[in-house]
């Protein structure tokens, strides 16, 4: 019986795959959502450290085919490495208007946000665009995005992303396999079933809309701001918007264990916020039902077979999905690896059996809490009012 029901959970598993493929294949062919009008633009580049290909990243951004936008990158650290590689980005791109802060001032647990809260007196434009270090996107980004907040009802604009290696090595590996082959089809299972989530990359609002759900002092206690944004700008009865087009972010960690905290942080999180829905994903996981199956049989034919076949279902779909997002990604897909993919599903569950373990996650070097909430917004800081 226990058999039995291990071929049903890798089938099951096998089909979601398919499912996800389906539903990459129907995002990579919807049509643009265009601006009428190009308005000005602020984007938001808070960084931490020299990451690899951070140059390339920023540089991205840099090029952007937009009438006009700003680039305001900041650090906590006044010696931040990244530091260096934005000056050498503002000698690199002379005619765009690229601002870099150094703040040191703290507001509370989250240090990403307390960054950008120290960044935003610098924004110039009402339009925002929060973007993450290490994501590299295509000369339209900013076209896209913002043709996609320009429609009716949205307040919040964020997008999917792919994976690259940073390195040659196993965890990178591993880890943009995750990204690309697990996350992106499930989120975009989820939006097929009529999930809107914020998605954390990009988020891209108005300052307004920012400003009615508390500033981004509403956020600054949380480790899922992302997730606390998009709920305060869906109680204002605005909607968030996938927008269509696919950044790639660089997966730099160069061993199993970095790996491991990087994932198990984002596990964390997600168990905080969703715990039942969390629990239920390891049915997507069919490579590690069937080999649990092959082993518990002790090798039984029929179960090696719904293995066998499930990995070469998974394998497929992989392929599948790299052709669908080619046209769309920003930096070309690396040659897919589906003998990894054994690896990848065991990995995955361990790291959801560990997630309930313990709330502790441990970012950019600090230690913080994963919750879900309050949600709450206080009261807007004073230097976001000022630079309002």
């Amino acid at each position: 019986m226990i058999e039995f029901c291990l071929m049903v959970l890798t089938v099951f598993g096998a089909v979601q795959a398919v499912a996800g493929l389906l539903a990459v294949r129907a995002f990579s062919s919807r049509p643009p959502c265009r601006a009428v009008a190009r308005p000005p633009v602020t984007i938001l580049k808070p960084v931490c450290g020299d990451e690899p290909l951070l140059e390339e990243a920023i540089a991205s951004f840099c090029s952007q085919h937009y009438p006009a936008f700003q680039l305001v990158i900041g650090a906590q650290d006044p010696n931040d490495p990244a530091l260096v590689t934005a000056r050498r980005l503002q000698a690199r791109f002379p005619a765009c208007d690229i601002a870099i802060i150094a703040d040191t001032t703290r507001h509370g647990s989250n240090r990403k946000i307390s960054n950008l809260i120290n960044m935003l007196p610098a924004a110039r434009h009402d339009l925002i665009v929060i973007a993450d270090s290490d994501m590299h996107v295509r000369p339209d980004y900013l076209t896209r995005v913002i043709g996609a907040l320009s429609q009716p009802g949205i307040g919040l604009v964020t997008t999917l992303c792919a994976g690259e290696p940073a390195a040659h090595g196993l965890a990178a590996q591993l880890g943009a396999l995750h990204i690309s082959h697990i996350f992106l089809p499930g989120a975009l299972l989820a939006v097929a079933l009529g999930r809107r989530d914020c998605l954390g990359g990009t988020m891209a609002l108005r300052r307004d809309t920012l400003k009615r759900v508390g500033g981004l002092s509403a956020l600054v206690a949380h480790l899922a701001d992302d997730n606390v944004l998009g709920t305060l700008v869906q109680r204002l009865g605005l909607a968030i918007h996938l927008a269509d087009t696919l950044p790639v972010v660089t997966v730099q960690e160069t061993s199993l264990r970095a790996l491991w905290l990087h994932e198990l942080r984002w596990a964390r999180t997600i168990a905080a916020l969703a715990p039942v829905a969390f629990v239920a994903s390891a049915l997507q996981f069919p490579l590690f039902w069937g080999l649990l199956g092959v082993i518990i049989s002790g090798g039984a034919v029929q179960p090696s077979l719904y293995f066998l076949a499930a990995w070469a279902m998974r394998a497929a779909v992989v392929l599948g999905v790299d052709r669908a997002l080619r046209d769309i990604r920003a930096r070309p897909a690396p040659p897919g690896k589906p003998w990894l993919l054994p690896v990848r599903d065991l990995l995955s569950v361990a790291e959801l059996v560990a997630s309930f373990g313990n709330d502790a996650v441990v970012w950019r070097g600090h230690t913080m809490k994963a919750d879900g909430g309050p949600l709450e917004p206080p009261r807007i800081a004073e230097e976001e009012t000022q630079a309002a």
